[in-house]
């Protein structure tokens, strides 16, 4: 029997914000710190990192060289794999061709557990311990015949079907800009870390962002980003009030490390900031509800089927929908029966 403690912290959460904001930086910089969180019993926490972002650099970021970070299997490339593994024996899913991003899992699904033996997180590269993932570039071939969603639907089929466990973490660095919004991949989060830079532009991406998800009951928490000043931090309270966690400052020591100088402390306050964000994460494991997670989702694939998806696999793939199913602990304990 398979079973997954209530004690512990396990929580997803995504960096997302325009281009430039600095998000794959803070992305890198929070992973590592939460790899380096330990236990009452000393042991490491579980990081898986996702570079969902039409630019992939997460991998570099986090201290990867460029050719080995180029190498990680793309999820994107590899999504048949996946959707053949989940689909496991669900009767309502007719054939891996017609299982698209959103679909659910239902009874008889194969669902994921961090860092377990399956054909996704085999796609995972080990860095120290950090499972390092990426959807894959989008390449020239892409242009003008798909769109990145095509590459972060492997990222929505891997959320829909994780029942994370005691202290794992999964970090999903986004695509820049609103495009976030264009799926139901951005509500399979325990809470969005919107990095803003104090400017116009930062701040107006704050409000496209929670103006897109008023309807959803997203958490989004701001950190404001290449802060300098005492006005900068005035600045963002002014125009993202309580929203606003925390803030981090120009950083030499990151500045350092891009440039291949190591054995640089990162700053206090910067230190001080990313612990911030780790507390305001786990807190949210007080409200983990799983029974509204599975129902966001089925509305979500509700919602594709009905637009675009039935018309491109040419069933009724409303039906997939199981209405008895609800992904959590308790599922993963029934699957593991089976």
């Amino acid at each position: 029997m398979v079973f997954i403690s209530g004690s512990g912290v396990f929580v997803k959460v995504a960096f997302v914000g325009k281009g430039g904001s600095g998000k794959t930086t803070l992305s890198s910089l929070f992973v590592r710190h939460l790899a380096e969180q330990r236990d009452g019993h000393g042991t490491r926490a579980k990081v898986v990192a996702i570079d969902a972002d039409i630019n992939q650099h997460l991998g570099a970021a986090l201290g990867l060289d460029e050719t080995v970070a180029a190498k990680i299997p793309a999820m994107g490339d590899h999504l048949d794999d996946i959707k053949n593994h989940l689909r496991g024996t669900n009767p309502r899913i007719t054939s891996t061709t017609a299982m698209v991003k959103t679909t659910p899992p239902g009874g008889g699904s194969r669902l994921l557990r961090v860092g377990g033996d399956d054909p996704v997180h085999a796609l995972s590269h080990d860095l120290d311990g950090i499972m390092v993932m990426a959807t894959g570039p989008f390449t020239d071939e892409d242009l003008g015949v798909a769109c990145y969603h095509s590459k972060t639907g492997a990222v929505e089929l891997y959320l829909n079907h994780l029942v994370d466990g005691p202290d794992e973490y999964v970090v999903v660095d986004m695509t820049a800009g609103a495009d976030t919004f264009a799926s139901g991949l951005f509500t399979r989060f325990d809470l969005l870390f919107l990095v803003a830079e104090p400017t116009r532009k930062g701040v107006g991406v704050y409000r496209q962002y929670i103006e897109y998800a008023k309807d959803y009951d997203v958490a989004i928490s701001v950190v404001g980003n290449k802060v300098q000043s005492a006005g900068d931090v005035d600045y963002l309270r002014e125009h993202v009030g309580a929203d606003l966690l925390t803030w981090c400052e120009q950083s030499p020591a990151v500045r350092a490390w891009e440039q291949g100088r190591d054995g640089i402390a990162l700053e206090a306050h910067n230190e001080s900031a990313l612990a911030r964000m780790r507390e305001a994460l786990d807190a949210r494991l007080q409200e983990r509800d799983w029974a509204k997670f599975s129902r966001q989702a089925a509305e979500f694939h509700v919602k594709n089927a009905r637009s675009w998806a039935n018309r491109a696999v040419g069933e009724d793939l409303v039906a997939q929908v199981d209405p008895d199913f609800v992904l959590g602990p308790e599922a993963v304990v029934a699957t593991s029966r089976v």
